[in-house]
């Protein structure tokens, strides 16, 4: 069984979402994703919507999606990627070159995924005029 994990905040869950969610799974058995909890958001000044409770259960809904975990730091990767077994980290193709996926590279495969055109959280909240938030 191949095991795939990716990380976010999954705010204001999307069409980008569930394509990154599906084009994950694709590549494996198993998707495993680690959802920022409210703490971590707060340490990486993001703000979300949602709590993570709401955030967990919206992405337990999604048929792609085997497991939700919760994303509490940075320093926590590595452990996941032994805990879960995991073969292949995903994340979005803006996220190509950071440190904390880079350095999962001795443990899994790393492989970015490029993003849904026309659609991310930030541009929701912008264009509804929500700013910040």
């Amino acid at each position: 069984m191949k095991r795939i994990l990716t990380y976010g905040t999954f705010d204001l869950l999307h069409f980008g979402h569930i394509e990154i969610l599906r084009r994950a799974k694709e590549l494996g058995d198993y998707l495993v994703v680690a959802v920022s909890t409210d703490e971590f958001n707060a340490i990486k000044n993001k703000k979300a919507y949602h709590n993570y409770e709401t955030r967990k259960k919206m992405l337990e809904s999604v048929r792609y999606v085997d497991l939700v975990i919760p994303e509490n730091n940075w320093e926590q990767k590595r452990d996941d990627v032994k805990d879960y077994k995991i073969d292949v980290v995903v994340m979005g193709s803006d996220w190509e070159g950071n440190e904390n996926f880079e350095n999962l590279k001795d443990l899994c495969d790393v492989v970015y995924l490029p993003r849904t055109e026309g659609i991310s959280t930030t541009k929701i909240k912008k264009d509804l005029g929500l700013g910040d938030l």
